[in-house]
């Protein structure tokens, strides 16, 4: 099987390696040189991940017939309605169907039309004094999030980053004023509890749910300093986690059911990864957010445990028909991202970094390249994450325990990680945080 991947970053190389032990012959392109990527791939074209045109006429060249698209970024730039014009299948949203991600406002409106479970209380505004009006007229704690797509690095919440009225207003004139996310701000309902991922297969109707998977955005230990794209995560061997019980599971996935029949009455079917964030909340799993994709760095998570097929997978996704069981090993996975100094404010690029692969190996974990490049023959860190790490074990402890033997044998001299990430300290805040809610 011959298949299209695009994209460069830890989730693609994750997805690449999955590809390659199914049997797919792999044709990759990418902005940036992952050296992971190019390893698996038969042939590599290093363009923007936005060429339509140039991506099309690499596909056709080669005889794809199927193609993954990892980044949110080219599905909004419509890369799989240009594919599919050109006849490849594609394992990933049209652009239409990308606006769950791409247009925060599409989202929630979509869920309070059909009436769907765990929305919260949300308003968009195309100008900042309608905004500052609006929060006139609330008593509760908000979260402002830029309309369009930001990386994962637009979110600011009040009562954490947001700390008064004038940091609010301040945030929001911000987004107006250098055009952040493209398309207006949304206020939302601060919702408290817990965050999990809940990430489905999905071919248009039915869906097939992953292994919860806990994210950590903020950039340092303690869950403090700036949001980011995610520093780490982590699965438990049973595939719920911790704080979370298997009816709250089973309501996220019933949640995301809703939104894929919802989709398809609205005509814009969806095909692809969907990857649904939650709260955890006293009355249940309130939506975060609804992404196109794989979440980065949970796709490092559960592709590393899945054990069904990846190209069979995304062949049923593309073709709109995910049949039978899909299989993950029931093990704990620990990931922590090796990033850039000063990544979540101003990243310190361009320095050389080693990864002994087989070390990493030995060591119960495997390795992940994002965001790195060839420079004269050396491979070397860019702005923004540099390569994760997946500790495998039969427990989140073990995981975690081998996430750090292999960390060891990433090298760089302007890195730093979060290694609380997967800590049975920080897992036990997490329970004992959901266990106080539940109980007041």
């Amino acid at each position: 099987m011959k298949i299209l991947t695009v994209g460069g970053g830890g989730r693609e190389h994750a997805a690449v390696e999955a590809l390659y032990r199914s049997g797919a012959e792999i044709y990759s392109v990418m902005k940036n040189f992952n050296p992971g990527i190019a390893k698996r791939s038969e042939k590599y074209l290093l363009c923007s991940e936005k060429d339509c045109e140039k991506i099309c006429a690499f596909a056709a060249e080669n005889g794809v017939r199927y193609a993954f698209i990892g980044p949110e970024a080219p599905l909004e730039a419509g890369l799989v309605d240009e594919l599919e014009k050109a006849g490849v299948k594609c394992a990933s949203p049209s652009k239409a169907a990308a606006r769950i991600e791409t247009s925060k406002t599409f989202m929630r409106e979509l869920v309070k039309k059909y009436g769907i479970k765990g929305n919260l209380d949300f308003a968009h505004f195309d100008n900042a004094a309608d905004a500052e009006k609006y929060l006139g007229t609330i008593d509760h704690e908000i979260v402002v999030k830029p309309v369009g797509l930001t990386g994962g690095k637009g979110v600011k919440v009040q009562g954490e980053h947001l700390l008064s009225f004038e940091d609010t207003m301040e945030y929001i004139n911000e987004i107006f004023n250098y055009n952040i996310g493209g398309a207006g701000v949304i206020l939302e309902e601060r919702a408290v509890g817990e965050e999990f991922t809940q990430m489905v297969f999905v071919d248009g109707k039915r869906i097939v749910p992953m292994p919860l998977v806990q994210d950590h955005k903020r950039a340092y230990e303690g869950d403090v300093g700036p949001n980011t794209g995610g520093m780490g995560s982590y699965t438990d061997g049973n595939h719920l986690l911790p704080f979370v019980t298997e009816n709250e599971r089973k309501e996220a996935v019933s949640i995301i059911q809703d939104i894929v029949d919802a989709m398809a009455e609205e005509g814009c079917p969806y095909r692809g990864t969907m990857y649904g964030q939650f709260m955890l909340t006293v009355s249940g799993p309130k939506i975060i957010e609804i992404n196109a994709r794989f979440g980065d760095p949970e796709a490092m998570n559960v592709l590393t445990l899945l054990e069904t097929g990846f190209a069979d997978i995304c062949r049923m996704m593309a073709d709109g028909n995910l049949e039978g069981e899909i299989k993950f090993a029931k093990k704990a996975t620990v990931c922590k991202y090796v990033v850039p100094k000063g990544y979540g404010v101003k990243s310190e690029p361009g320095h050389r970094i080693d990864v002994d692969e087989e070390s990493v190996k030995k060591c119960g974990a495997a390795v992940y390249y994002a965001n790195v490049d060839m420079k004269d023959g050396v491979l070397v860190t860019g702005t923004s994450r540099s390569v994760g790490v997946v500790g495998v074990a039969d427990t989140i402890e073990e995981a975690e325990s081998n996430c750090e033997k292999a960390l060891k044998f990433v090298k760089c001299d302007a890195v730093f990680v979060r290694h609380d990430i997967g800590t049975r300290a920080l897992v036990r805040k997490r329970v004992d945080h959901m266990n106080s809610l539940r109980s007041a």
